[in-house]
């Protein structure tokens, strides 16, 4: 009987984690190689990746009086993007604009690619001047408890990592603040980069700039009094028995 019981309880033990916490996702192994920030400066701006949906509009003499080029009630020009259409950045990175075709646009800054832009419309037009806008951005932030996750969109070109956590509502009870994944997708891999921001050291990683697509996702505490409880009632209930008879039965020897 003792080695039932014996056998009951370490069988527990090796599977304690995933009865008592089987919604804890992304987990990485123990010695993981997180990935190095290795140019902070890169950090620091908000950059065109694939999939971005952007707004363009052009307007001429260095935006004189705001006259934009693209509007149906200029005579005498090309409406260049009807009103403001959206144009979505391919797998490859290039966006097809109008007049000018494809242009790659990939890992440019809103800046960057606004002054590239409006050196291509000089053919065009007089001294253009560009307003860029995506549109798209957002990341997904769990912020250490289920059902709290949400989808942020990204309105302004360089919000940081504690700017998305703080609009995600911050972290939560228990989140753990030493231990944040930030995971950013790139093609064909992912790169997973570990975020402490539990002591003052940490604003410099907590300024990095969020990209389109990142995923945030602070990690849960254990809580064993919730799990052992829920999960492990029908166990406990079962060596109970199990002891009752072992104890009846010794008594009637």
């Amino acid at each position: 009987m003792k080695k039932i019981v014996f056998f009951l309880l370490v069988v527990i033990v090796f599977s304690g984690c995933r009865i008592m916490n089987p919604s804890l996702m992304l987990k990485t192994p123990k010695g993981y190689q997180y990935s190095q920030m290795k140019d902070t400066v890169a950090n620091l701006e908000y950059r065109i990746s694939p999939n971005d949906v952007i707004e363009l509009r052009v307007f001429s003499n260095d935006g004189f009086k705001l006259t934009d080029v693209t509007s149906t009630n200029t005579p005498g020009y090309i409406n260049v993007n009807q009103g403001t259409l959206p144009y979505t950045v391919d797998i490859e990175g290039n966006a097809k604009l109008p007049v000018l075709g494809n242009v790659l646009l990939k890992g440019l800054t809103i800046r960057e690619a606004q002054l590239m832009l409006e050196e291509k419309y000089s053919l065009y037009y007089i001294r253009p001047f560009i307003l860029l806008k995506v549109t798209s951005r957002r990341v997904i932030i769990f912020p250490g408890t289920g059902g709290t996750s949400k989808v942020i969109n990204l309105d302004h070109n360089n919000i940081t990592l504690l700017e998305g956590l703080a609009m995600a509502g911050g972290l939560s009870y228990d989140g753990k603040a030493y231990q944040i994944k930030l995971i950013r997708r790139t093609p064909g891999k992912s790169e997973v980069y570990h975020i402490d921001l539990s002591t003052i050291d940490g604003l410099k990683q907590g300024n990095i700039v969020l990209q389109s697509n990142d995923i945030i996702y602070v990690q849960q505490r254990i809580r064993v009094s919730q799990g052992i409880v829920t999960e492990l009632s029908p166990i406990i209930s079962i060596i109970s028995s199990l002891l009752l008879v072992y104890t009846v039965l010794n008594l009637r020897k």
